[in-house]
């Protein structure tokens, strides 16, 4: 790890420092995400977009997730909820079908403002819930539906359904631990899902993995600072931030 900064530091001298530090920038929000703050990680897209074209990011984006998913799986596997975890299992596969059909016809940056939408439609949904005490609401099969395709059908097209597997979990009304526990699983399953269809487009090539060797320190880094935050954190603060990371990351894909 130690050689991988120091080859790093030698990279930043030639290749330009901006980009390197957008990677760094990138790769710690990453790892924050995984295991301290959810919601944020969908702002390491657009800064990955800045050093990769469209697709091409989001493959270079991808290993440096599963890296903070493993870490994630570490420090919170005994909490997930398995049960609430399998039922989304057949419809999160459907919307990879139809993310990897879109995906492979269309470039993905035209997306990106629906799943903007998309996701802003998702958080009013949720607020409403809770101002309306739609207590049952997240139980009907339907929304177990609705999410799971939608999240499968934005993690495939652009390494976003953080903000809408965020705001289900939030709905279920998970514990941090159960929140975290649960989310590990489940990125790290449906990410690991994903590395054949990306490799198949070209998205993951010699170049963006050789960007990710040199990130993952940086990522598992920010994973053991997002361990010590979490800690700090009050439930009711916790979902607040969540929920105001996913808006934040909504209106980005907007504009």
């Amino acid at each position: 790890m130690f050689c991988a900064f120091l080859w790093l530091i030698k990279k930043t001298m030639n290749d330009g420092i901006t980009t390197w530090l957008i990677g760094i920038a990138a790769g710690l929000i990453a790892g924050l995400a995984k295991t301290g703050l959810p919601g944020c990680g969908i702002l390491a897209v657009p800064l990955v977009a800045m050093i990769f074209p469209a697709k091409l990011s989001v493959g270079a984006l991808l290993p440096l997730l599963i890296a903070g998913d493993v870490c994630a799986v570490i420090f919170y596997h005994s909490h997930a909820q398995w049960k609430k975890l399998l039922e989304l299992f057949p419809c999160v596969l459907g919307g990879i079908a139809l993310g990897a059909l879109v995906l492979w016809k269309i470039d993905s940056a035209q997306l990106k403002p629906l799943l903007g939408v998309l996701i802003l439609a998702l958080l009013c949904l949720e607020i409403a819930r809770q101002r309306c005490n739609w207590n049952d609401f997240p139980h009907r099969p339907w929304f177990v539906i609705l999410m799971g395709s939608l999240a499968g059908f934005a993690t495939t097209l652009g390494n976003v359904a953080g903000p809408i597997m965020n705001i289900y979990f939030i709905s279920k009304g998970f514990k941090k631990n159960e929140f975290m526990g649960t989310a590990a699983w489940y990125f790290l399953i449906f990410n690991c899902v994903k590395i054949p269809i990306y490799a198949g487009l070209g998205m993951i090539n010699p170049a963006t993995l050789k960007f990710d060797l040199f990130i993952i320190p940086v990522v598992l880094a920010g994973a053991f600072v997002g361990r010590l935050l979490l800690g700090l954190v009050p439930q009711r603060a916790f979902n607040f931030i969540v929920l105001f990371l996913a808006a934040a990351a909504a209106v980005r894909l907007l504009f």
